[in-house]
């Protein structure tokens, strides 16, 4: 990609030290600078590996830098399986024991507890 020239746009200039640049470019006091992508790609790429890193040294720096300070061990695998019993009263039986949480708030929704609660909300509005 050849040299691209820099074109200030007065109306995008952000500080004032960027609408001077801008108009003395655009008045022709300072030639615009140009950029060449292909180059500053290139520079980027030279800066973007350390030279340790580019040596053995490098990953054993790193390696001693990340080793674990302890001793962890492994944790144990444990399979768990359920059993399918295909009957009905065993869910129930899990459901009651749920829905009749006392820590859980209200499970049981009667007429007149309805009726409280609508009656609580037209007195609010």
């Amino acid at each position: 990609m050849p040299d691209e020239e820099v074109k200030p746009n007065l109306n995008e200039a952000s500080t004032q030290d960027a609408q001077l640049a801008a108009e003395s470019i655009a008045s022709g006091e300072e030639r615009a600078p140009t950029v060449d992508f292909d180059a500053d790609y290139a520079a980027a790429q030279q800066f973007s590996v350390s030279e340790v890193d580019r040596t053995g040294e490098g990953a054993a720096a790193a390696d001693a830098a990340t080793a674990p300070q302890y001793q962890i061990s492994k944790p144990q695998e444990t399979t768990t399986q359920s059993q399918s019993t295909g009957n009905p009263d065993d869910f129930l039986e899990l459901a009651g024991e749920v829905g009749n949480s006392e820590n859980q708030g209200v499970t049981n929704v009667s007429d007149d507890l309805v009726k409280q609660a609508l009656e609580k909300g037209e007195r609010k509005n």
